[in-house]
């Protein structure tokens, strides 16, 4: 984590999409930090692999700080090979490659982050594999609240094993809790302290736009009218 005065923020807030409307109508504001995708995220939003350098000019452009973005292939050559084109789309450091939580993406992450590289280990599911991406050196480990609590297990109780296993063996490694479902979803991670959630864009108004305050704002707005 960040050392007090550092500009970089204790707590990151992605957006997890690939719709550059969807994004366009969320950035830029600097609460959040960038912006998360997959092969998935991709498919659904039409976007093949020669749409990605549009698509990281775009989303950089937008004010993004960061943007992850998944290797393709299974072995380790491939992943590294992957991993190294997509950083040379956009500017030094925009690009985090996500790298699968396995035991050949162990070895091609291993060998990012000995070049000073910030990576993210994605499918992240067991406590050891947060330990294996803090002891490796990644950025952000990734686990899915959604797909955990889908399995049958305390999605909350598995994430803060992994929160108490970054705090004892790797601070500087990150939780990037993706497949959040809800505000109290949002809100029961920051009581476990992880340092990161990527939230689907619909969420992002729940977090920002509270009835209550907007309908304070009006009534300020409309006293301070009327006082002339």
């Amino acid at each position: 984590m960040p050392a007090p005065g550092s500009d970089d923020p204790a707590f990151h807030l992605y957006v997890d999409s690939a719709d550059l409307d969807e994004l366009s109508a969320i950035l830029p504001h600097p609460l959040v930090y960038g912006v998360t995708t997959n092969p998935t995220l991709m498919r659904r939003a039409r976007l093949g692999r020669d749409d990605l350098p549009a698509f990281l000019d775009r989303v950089h452009a937008l004010g993004a700080r960061a943007a992850h973005v998944q290797v393709s292939s299974p072995d380790e050559e491939g992943m590294l090979r992957d991993a190294r084109a997509s950083m040379e789309l956009a500017p030094e450091g925009f690009v985090i490659p996500k790298i699968p939580a396995t035991r050949e993406g162990f070895a091609v992450g291993s060998r990012l982050t000995a070049d000073g590289i910030d990576i993210t280990y994605t499918a992240v599911f067991e406590p050891e594999q947060a330990l294996f991406a803090a002891t490796s050196g990644a950025a952000y480990a990734a686990p899915y609240l959604g797909r955990l609590a889908r399995d049958g297990v305390d999605p909350f109780a598995v994430i803060a094993r992994m929160q108490a296993i970054l705090d004892r063996y790797g601070p500087a490694t990150r939780l990037l809790v993706a497949s959040v479902r809800s505000r109290d979803d949002f809100l029961g991670l920051l009581d476990l302290g992880v340092g990161a959630v990527t939230v689907p864009p619909r969420l992002i108004p729940q977090l920002l736009d509270h009835p209550e305050t907007l309908e304070s704002e009006r009534a300020f707005l409309a006293d301070s009218e009327a006082a002339g």
